[in-house]
């Protein structure tokens, strides 16, 4: 859910490629011939899932794919997306389930390309990566096991990027005014215009004043590392290992949109996670307990980590909020997909506030705490 680089309003232009220029585009750039192609929704970039014919010199046992397209204000950070591709590149190679790239018809992972569609002929970069199967977490009734799953992947992902991923533009993910990075909670001053004069405004305007004062001040206390930052519940997919419809066992099958990477916390990553899997859950504010308990078997939190988990959740939740608000103002024909979090995001972080910080931590720390001495198999 990349929005720009800085703390402005985003000024991109989210691609208009119609399906014929998306197919022409895949056999042009890629060499690659598509017999079957639809898109898929995105907040800002484009998306189309490709099918390609199998005879053409498409990977081995590969004729699916995602046609990317970034939208022209990220497409002018080439090393940002270098970088990005080349993460999922490392975890796919470290054995996470993550994308890869195939090649353009000159041996590169990206290509700039004119979009003729649009005015003043924008460029966009473009990618085609590996298609991977499964169910999006929201499209799943949510158990404990996948849930603690979540959470262990997203420590081991923060964990292998931040130790043993190596690239001469690493430094691109230093993104300071990043809308996205948990850090930057309180630039959403500038977007909260969006929400009008609401009882959710107030709310947000709360989020806000205790982020800067009991947070900010405390971040060089956290431990610093690289994080995926939207491991949110249409970026997670799983797919079933048990054929039981009374008890789904699910594994996690792939791993989507690595554009607001950033160099940021450990705990960000896990505040992050428990925000989007509290999103479709029937009861949200047990969802935490679950993730914690995974994220704490691979990087057990500090206590001042902990200390800070409650009002990161709830500056992730306003941040998502706010900044969908922001943005369906300015491309209402997109409002649906900008909104989906909404839907049930506006509830859940009045409800974490009704309930109070005590008890939500309470109810987190405890059943994190029962995994200590029952861990799931």
């Amino acid at each position: 859910m990349s929005s720009g680089n800085d703390c402005r309003p985003p000024t991109f232009t989210k691609p208009a490629f119609g399906e014929k220029e998306a197919a022409d585009l895949v056999d042009r750039v890629f060499g690659l011939k598509v017999s079957w192609i639809r898109s898929l929704p995105s907040y800002d970039d484009q998306n189309f899932h490709v099918r390609v014919s199998p005879d053409n010199g498409a990977a081995e046992g590969a004729d699916e794919y995602v046609l990317k397209i970034t939208n022209s204000e990220d497409s002018q950070e080439p090393d940002l997306i270098e970088v990005q591709t080349q993460a999922m590149m490392f975890l796919s190679a470290e054995g996470f389930p993550s994308a890869t790239p195939y090649l353009t018809k000159d041996g590169n992972i990206m290509s700039l390309e004119s979009g003729d569609t649009t005015p003043g002929n924008k460029k966009y970069m473009v990618r085609l990566l590996t298609y991977l199967p499964g169910t999006p977490v929201a499209k799943i009734a949510t158990n404990a096991p996948i849930l603690y799953e979540i959470g262990r992947l997203a420590a081991r992902l923060d964990k292998v990027l931040s130790e043993k991923f190596h690239h001469p533009s690493v430094k691109s993910l230093h993104r300071g005014q990043f809308i996205w990075n948990l850090a930057n909670v309180p630039l959403l001053d500038q977007y909260i215009y969006a929400l009008g004069q609401s009882k959710y405004r107030a709310v947000v305007e709360q989020v806000i004043k205790q982020f800067k004062g009991k947070v900010i001040p405390k971040l060089s206390s956290f431990r610093a590392c690289i994080n995926h930052g939207d491991l949110n519940d249409h970026n997670i997919l799983v797919d079933s290992s048990s054929a039981s419809l009374e008890n789904p066992q699910y594994r996690v099958s792939g791993i989507l949109d690595f554009s607001d990477m950033s160099y940021g916390y450990y705990v960000f990553e896990v505040a992050i996670a428990i925000m989007y899997m509290m999103i479709e859950s029937p009861d949200p504010l047990s969802v935490g307990g679950h993730v914690l308990a995974g994220f704490e078997s691979v990087v057990p939190l500090t206590a001042e980590e902990r200390g800070a988990l409650f009002l990161l959740v709830s500056g992730r939740l306003a941040q998502s909020l706010v900044i969908a608000a922001h943005t369906a103002l300015l491309y209402p024909e997109n409002k649906e997909y900008l909104t989906i979090t909404a839907k049930t995001g506006w509830k859940h972080l009045m409800t974490m506030f009704e309930v109070g910080q005590d008890a939500v931590e309470k109810t987190w720390f405890e059943t994190a705490q029962a995994y200590t001495h029952h861990a799931p198999a």
